[in-house]
């Protein structure tokens, strides 16, 4: 293990040191020091108030004023997009504003606002009725002159243009007269004339039929477009109504079932004369009362531009503000010192900026007295915090996302920026849709700026957010590509000539007179001969077969090497002696011999069967091998390795337990025995005595751990290395898909002469690429690789039960919702 010793140090292989520190904060410079802090963002606060509701702690009224502007901000915020205003996202900078100025502000701008709401929906609600009663002497006054038999037929309606521009200014008509009942002195004949919703107009006739026994006569027109209701304030279609009846008793039911319906009563009055004057009433007020709302939603509309210049500015003031009263209620108050404790871990690199900030807090506070500032013992588990960048964020979440890491546990982040694009790669492997996927990651990046300013999907977020992700993979796809010699599933000669030709030099057909090798091997890849030939299957399987088994197996092996450095690194040798070591006997007993067997067989050319050799190493080890009998003393070697594989399986089991067993009994044997000479005191009563600490060892419960965790190791060796052979069946899968795709649709229609087959043929083919393969192809070989990584490569070291260092930071305010 000396080698390993020697190695460098991995900046980024462990999470940051971390220390834990108290704050003592005299009152006067509590908020400006907490801001400073929030400002840095290296410093997650512990809340020492947890026994506390929201409503105990101390600066609950300061919390409470800048929730009450985050709602008056939301308002103005939903103001403006519901008005259509359009406002700069980062305003010009503006002379600073205390909090209390912007409170009051705030203040004055919604009673401002409220009231013009107000206003405007009064004035709208009026002119919905004034134009709903326009309608109704419109369409009941057509109504009424066919009924009284005038001289214009059944069907004319009431407008501007069939009355005279006269009018009489001694009779106005005022709206609020009520319902009015037009009836003939002879007949005693009355009506209701009104508006109802279309959709209730039948309902309506036939409860009105019902509530009088048949004696009324119901008569209605569409209204002609729709109509914004005044209650609801939606456009709806509506039908005019007018209703004929007789009788004092019938007024009163017909009012009433008006009312349950939802229907607006208006005064139609019987002469024509008056009919035309209220006509032109109703439309002078109708006229006013448009350039009065117009007028005022331009009004309102200046006001929200104002607002809107410095809405971003005042949301984040106040996010800022209320974070650090929140921050300030998790911090203990000292009546007696006049000063806040506060407690929290940093890592140990910002201890020397903390304090400085902390030394500018106090000057710029004036404070007299400063902050103390001084790291304590624990025994809680550090947060883990790793630095990244904006090129390993996405891959450190990959991670993160199955589990944080324990404290300065072994972070497969730094592998997984290789090996995860590389196995997806494996499976995607195809240079043409590698350029397809780089030239889109190449988008992603060259436009990183004005998307990070932008709000996106949640797709584009997601592919925004692992766009050098996408740029990894498709370097890596391009590069396997190259290796399969598959551009859209067509091999090129790209390197050289094959190193095949014909039998004979009059062939035609390559694939059925058969092919002789020439010259030396291909220099790079899949020789581009065996693409449609008849053995292509077969010898593609097998290369892709055997090399999914062989990059399986050194990633888990270099899994379990992770887990030595972790052992190491804690100072565990148990795990080093009683895991790491019979889990790498056991691993490459089986498997990593099998991988062996591969290489010696490539490289001799051999015709050996392997999955007999492998099956008859468990089922006859003293067999004859005969014909895959690969080298010398092979026999005599796989019984070794059995046997070790054997004897490290009850290696991992037995002997950890009962030596943790042991050192237990004996940290503890010399302070049992002071327990015999003392009957008065029960031991069991002190929860720090040292029977109480021997007790916590649960031998059973220790055994039972590590002998699933050995029955899963020994089984999981076996279903992880079958797990890597995804990686051949994808592979595959991919190509032979792309395969159909270009000869079935693209090489098909351009068989034709037929331009628009040809055309229709590109189209479906290119549809089919990009949804298919490009879309559906590369989600899948993306989870597939996620899983490799998450079951079979990291459960071999990582334990990810740990939890997340949560700074106080400023910088993550502006993407949070409140």
């Amino acid at each position: 293990m000396g080698v390993f010793d020697r190695l460098p140090p991995m900046d980024r292989l462990r999470s940051e040191k971390m220390c834990f520190v108290q704050l003592i904060i005299p009152a006067e410079s509590a908020r400006l020091a907490v801001t400073y802090l929030g400002e840095l963002g290296l410093l997650q606060f512990k809340d020492l108030n947890e026994d506390k509701s929201p409503f105990q702690r101390i600066f609950v009224n300061q919390v409470k004023r800048c929730s009450e502007m985050s709602r008056k901000l939301r308002f103005f915020n939903d103001q403006i997009n519901k008005a259509g205003v359009k406002s700069s996202v980062r305003p010009a900078m503006q002379p600073d504003i205390d909090l209390e100025e912007l409170e009051a502000k705030l203040r004055e701008h919604e009673n401002d606002l409220l009231e013009m709401n107000t206003n405007s929906e009064k004035l709208l609600q009026t002119y919905n009725e004034l134009l709903e009663f326009k309608m109704v002497l419109s369409k009941a006054g057509g109504i009424l002159a066919s009924s009284h038999n005038h001289a214009a037929p059944a069907e004319r309606e009431l407008d501007e243009h069939i009355y005279d521009k006269e009018m009489d200014d001694g009779n106005a008509y005022l709206l609020e007269q009520g319902v009015h009942l037009g009836a003939s002195e002879n007949s005693g004949v009355k009506f209701v004339s009104g508006i109802i919703l279309k959709s209730k107009a039948m309902a309506f006739e036939r409860m009105l039929f019902r509530a009088t026994r048949g004696n009324m006569f119901f008569n209605q027109a569409p209204a002609g477009e729709p109509v914004t209701d005044p209650i609801s304030g939606e456009e709806v279609e509506k039908t005019v109504f007018v209703v004929f009846f007789s009788g004092d008793q019938a007024k009163a039911k017909i009012l009433k079932i008006c009312g349950s319906f939802g229907a607006s009563c208006y005064p139609v009055p019987e002469e024509m004369v008056k009919q035309r004057q209220i006509f032109r009433e109703v439309s002078g007020r109708l006229a006013d009362l448009e350039a009065t709302l117009d007028a005022g939603i331009q009004h309102r509309n200046k006001a929200l531009e104002s607002v809107g210049s410095q809405l971003w500015r005042w949301t984040i003031m106040v996010k800022k503000e209320k974070a650090v009263y929140d921050t300030l209620n998790m911090l203990n108050f000292d009546v007696t010192k006049k000063c806040l404790v506060g407690e929290g871990w940093c890592p140990i690199f910002a201890k020397s900026q903390i304090k400085d900030v902390l030394q500018r807090a106090t000057l710029h506070s004036n404070s007299q007295v400063g902050i103390i500032f001084h790291e304590m013992d624990t025994i809680d588990s550090p947060p883990t915090y790793f630095q990244t960048d904006k090129f390993t964020n996405a891959f450190q979440e990959i991670v993160d996302a199955y589990g944080i890491a324990r404290y300065e546990e072994a972070n497969p982040a730094v592998y997984s920026v290789i090996t995860f694009p590389f196995l997806f790669a494996v499976m995607f492997g195809d240079w043409g849709h590698g350029i397809c996927l780089l030239l889109g990651a190449c988008v992603l990046i060259l436009r990183e700026k004005k998307l990070s300013s932008q709000k996106l999907g949640s797709f584009m977020e997601m592919a925004f957010g692992g766009r050098y992700v996408i740029l990894l993979m498709a370097l890596f796809s391009i590069y396997c590509g190259l290796i399969y010699n598959e551009f859209f599933s067509v091999p090129f000669h790209i390197f050289g000539k094959s190193a095949y030709e014909c039998r004979e030099k009059t062939c035609s057909d390559a694939h059925t007179a058969g092919l002789i090798k020439v010259r030396d091997p291909y220099p790079f890849g899949v020789d581009p001969s065996w693409r449609g030939s008849r053995s292509e299957l077969p010898f593609l399987n097998s290369l892709k077969m055997k090399m999914s088994i062989l990059m399986g197996v050194t990633q888990m092996n270099l899994g379990i090497v992770l887990s030595y450095f972790d052992a190491k690194f804690h100072g565990n040798a148990l795990d080093i002696r009683y895991q790491f070591i019979p889990q790498m006997i056991f691993l490459n007993s089986l498997f990593g011999y099998l991988a062996l067997l591969i290489l010696i067989k490539w490289c001799t050319g051999s015709q050996a069967d392997l999955y007999h050799v492998m099956i008859y190493m468990f089922l006859d080890p003293s067999g004859n091998l005969g014909e895959n009998q690969l080298f010398w003393g092979q026999k005599e070697l796989q019984i070794l390795l059995l046997l070790m594989a054997i004897v490290a399986v009850p290696w991992m089991l037995f002997p950890k337990p009962f030596i943790l067993k042991k050192l237990h009994k004996e940290r503890f044997q010399g302070h049992t025995y002071r327990f015999l000479g003392t009957s008065e005191m029960d031991p069991d009563s002190e929860p720090d005595s040292a029977r109480s600490r021997h007790d916590d060892f649960n031998f059973s419960e220790v055994f039972v751990h590590q002998m699933i965790h050995s029955i899963e190791f020994v089984l999981g060796a076996v279903s992880n290395t079958a797990s890597y052979l995804r990686l051949w069946a994808l592979s595959l899968a991919h190509s032979e898909l792309s395969t159909v795709f270009y000869e079935k649709l693209l090489v098909l229609a351009w068989g034709y002469d037929n331009l628009v087959v040809k055309l229709v043929g590109l189209v479906i083919f290119s549809f089919a690429t990009a949804f298919i393969l490009l879309g559906m192809e590369s989600l899948s070989a993306f989870l597939h690789a996620l899983r490799l990584h998450w079951v079979e490569f990291m459960n071999k070291f990582y334990h990810g039960d740990g939890y997340k260092f949560r700074p106080f930071s400023f910088a993550l305010l502006a993407d949070d919702e409140d």
